[in-house]
């Protein structure tokens, strides 16, 4: 099966054309990177907010986290059909779908927020606005971008599903190798598609790198090692059995 896919990915012919690998990469990738995007812009701010706030939190990632529990093919059906077909109803749905875990990641990251140091800087005389973008935001940056890498990877595998509407994703491999019975094709595309999330998750991991501050990291680091202290066993007491005159 896997030499099958190897030949299947090795092909020339599905490397040219309008539905190449190529291609279909090129538009699986802009499903997701529009999908991360606007969940980013809806998600991040409210989760900030409430972060910051503290109003409504439980009730909004709660319910927002219900959202995965919908079924993602018949989500992005309803919503293609109700959009009129093309690729808004579908980009809505991917959408819907990526909220959740960046709204998890931008609330979390900031209730994790030392609140002594919150406190400090409420003593230093900082805004409410200053608070957040001074403190809260940075110290929450570790938090928030792995809500965005847990959302690009979810992306990357429900976009597939766009290719039960007509979309030409990598998903499209999936579909017809299981039509006409090619788990070499089937197997090829569900290698690109992990690949790509591969590569979209290494390219994120980077870019935490480079926006999270050296000592949060070095902390979050810490954190992850320190492990419990061992508990003491106290002893036993042995009832000594004596004989009784």
């Amino acid at each position: 099966m896997f030499a099958d896919a190897l030949a299947w990915l090795l092909d020339p012919v599905n490397w040219s054309g309008g539905k190449s690998i190529p291609t279909r990469v090129g538009i699986h990738l802009l499903y997701c990177l529009g999908a991360v995007l606007g969940a980013s812009l809806i998600a991040v701010p409210l989760g900030l907010y409430v972060g910051h706030t503290g109003r409504g939190g439980v009730v909004l990632v709660g319910g927002s986290n219900a959202l995965r529990a919908l079924p993602t093919l018949g989500l992005v059906t309803f919503l293609y059909l109700i959009a009129g077909g093309g690729t808004v109803g579908v980009l809505i749905g991917l959408i819907v779908l990526a909220v959740p875990p960046i709204l998890a990641g931008a609330y979390a990251g900031v209730q994790d927020v030392d609140r002594g140091v919150v406190d400090a800087a409420r003593g230093m005389g900082m805004t409410g606005a200053q608070r957040l973008w001074r403190v809260e935001v940075p110290n929450a940056l570790p938090l928030l971008v792995g809500g965005l890498r847990n959302a690009t990877l979810q992306v990357v595998a429900t976009a597939s599903v766009a290719a039960y509407v007509g979309i030409e994703t990598l998903g499209r491999p999936l579909l017809d190798g299981l039509r006409v019975l090619d788990y070499g094709q089937f197997v090829g595309g569900a290698i690109l598609i992990a690949l790509l999330a591969v590569v979209l998750d290494g390219v994120l991991a980077g870019v935490g790198r480079l926006v999270v501050p050296a000592g949060l990291r070095l902390t979050a680091r810490s954190r992850s090692r320190r492990t419990p202290p061992r508990r003491r066993e106290m002893p036993v007491p042995v009832e000594s059995g004596g004989s009784t005159a």
